[in-house]
């Protein structure tokens, strides 16, 4: 196994906690993928095991603080240890999709498992960790041997497709998963999306159990509307779902069937986000909760939007049509934004209107994370009630 000598900043990291390699610390580093030995380049001190390869985040991930062999046994002991901690959503009745290996939080970043009812979602995040494929899948299925089938997400560059079927029975083309009792129609083999956002299911929940009770709900980047639908479950009045994607009225539509709900009152609107935001001051609407879920960086015709600089201009914007003493639920999940940063473009957007908050909510228990390492728990969600 190669020896890989490092700098100081890189050493402090790991001694630290954090295990995804950070390129910014190794400015000379050729990335091959590459299983190596850390050592301190000051003092030849033996670090751990880690492995090279370039993802969206990172150029590697320490996996061990000893020396390791990857093998199945080294694999199903990870998927052990991952499985125990879930045991409650394994138990529960009211949710059957949740994540059962989420990275570092599990010990090893590089892939991600979801379970959808009794089917699993691989999600390989770089070309390193997807040649050990068949190794964790044999271990997976030793450890889960419950599962009757699973598919794949392809997350870096260079294969010629996104998603896959990969071993045992195939799911349905669409099919119905619990989430805290509400149903949501899914898909697993169709791009990378597979019709919800599994770590948001707390903030879901909040909107089930009072949140959005008697309330009229505006839902922006709805995606497949998740958040109107739980808000809808939860007793509101009406809901509007906004969303620049086409598809995703038929998506959303599912999921209110799938709940046996009346459309009349839930409305679904193919527009940019801005552009909602004026039509609905220009037709004089006000809703009681606005909640305002974009991705970290966006692109269309007219212009880019990145949450670390342009955020505060949707705050500041839905305050215009936000109901008296209403409720605004601000998320991200831009792991380079600390809580701090992103506090202050939600400052920045409220300006002198008073505010209150109510609740910060981060990634839920079966979206394990590092503590050790912030960027590792990215989901940074806000409710707050506006004192105007």
């Amino acid at each position: 196994m190669k020896k890989l000598y490092i700098e100081s900043i890189a050493e402090k990291k790991i001694k630290k906690g954090i295990q995804l390699l950070d390129g910014r610390d190794f400015p000379d580093l050729e990335v091959t993928d590459d299983l190596v030995l850390l050592y301190s380049q000051k003092s030849s001190q033996f670090l751990g095991t880690a492995y090279l390869s370039k993802q969206n985040k990172g150029v590697g991930w320490l996996i061990s603080r000893q020396e390791v062999t990857l093998n199945q046994v080294y694999f199903e002991n990870l998927l052990k240890k991952a499985k125990a901690k879930r045991q409650q959503f394994r138990e529960s009745d009211l949710t059957t999709a949740y994540r059962v290996f989420n990275q570092d939080g599990d010990n090893f970043g590089g892939f991600t498992i979801d379970l959808y009812n009794d089917f699993a979602l691989f999600s390989w995040y770089n070309t390193y960790i997807y040649e050990y494929k068949e190794l964790i899948l044999d271990a997976f299925k030793a450890v889960f041997p419950e599962i009757l089938g699973a598919y794949e997400k392809i997350r870096f560059k260079g294969l010629d497709y996104e998603s896959a079927f990969i071993y045992g029975k195939e799911a349905p083309e669409t099919f119905t998963i619990l989430e805290n009792g509400v149903s949501y129609e899914v898909f697993l083999n169709d791009g990378l999306m597979t019709g919800i956002f599994l770590d948001q299911h707390e903030v879901r929940d909040s909107l089930v159990n009072g949140l959005a009770l008697g309330k009229s709900v505006l839902n922006m980047f709805s995606y497949t509307a998740a958040f109107s639908v739980a808000a809808a479950m939860g007793g509101a009045s009406e809901t509007t779902s906004v969303d620049l994607a086409k598809r995703s009225v038929e998506l959303s539509q599912a999921h209110f069937r799938a709940n046996g709900f009346d459309l009349e009152n839930h409305k679904f609107m193919v527009m940019d986000v801005f552009d909602y935001y004026r039509y609905a001051k220009r037709h004089g609407l006000t809703y009681d909760v606005i909640v305002i879920d974009p991705p970290s960086f966006a692109r269309n015709k007219k212009q880019t939007f990145s949450v670390a600089k342009d955020y505060h201009k949707l705050i500041a914007q839905a305050l215009e049509i936000l109901s008296p003493k209403g409720t605004i639920i601000a998320s991200t999940n831009a792991s380079n934004l600390t809580i701090k940063q992103f506090e202050k473009q939600l400052e920045k957007g409220f300006g002198q209107v008073k505010h209150t908050y109510l609740d910060l909510k981060q990634l839920p228990s079966d979206f394990t994370v590092n503590k050790k390492d912030e960027s590792s728990n990215y989901l940074k969600v806000f409710t707050i009630r506006v004192n105007k």
